[in-house]
């Protein structure tokens, strides 16, 4: 069996990296909304996203207040595709 990608595995950075999956960006504050997740923890696990090269981040000051936006890469594209075969060769040896 494939081995599940440690990084993905994580439920927030997945519930990231699937809202991303589905939409072609999203700002910090609509993540933190759908994920239900602390500011704090939730910049934590986009950097780590990013640091991994999954997902790009970048920082708008043109308002009043900062906004970051995360898009998702190739790179985390694919990295999402074998999270899912993954899981689903697991789901398939049981």
């Amino acid at each position: 069996m494939k081995e599940l990608d440690a990084l993905l595995h994580s439920q927030l950075r997945l519930a990231i990296m699937s809202i991303l999956l589905s939409a072609e960006e999203a700002d910090f504050v609509y993540l933190k909304e759908k994920t239900e997740s602390t500011a704090g923890n939730l910049s934590v696990q986009i950097d780590k996203l990013s640091a991994a090269g999954y997902i790009t981040k970048e920082t708008d000051n043109s308002g009043t207040k900062p906004r970051t936006i995360c898009r998702m890469t190739e790179v985390g594209r694919s990295a999402m595709h074998s999270y899912m075969e993954s899981l689903k060769s697991y789901f398939m040896g049981l």
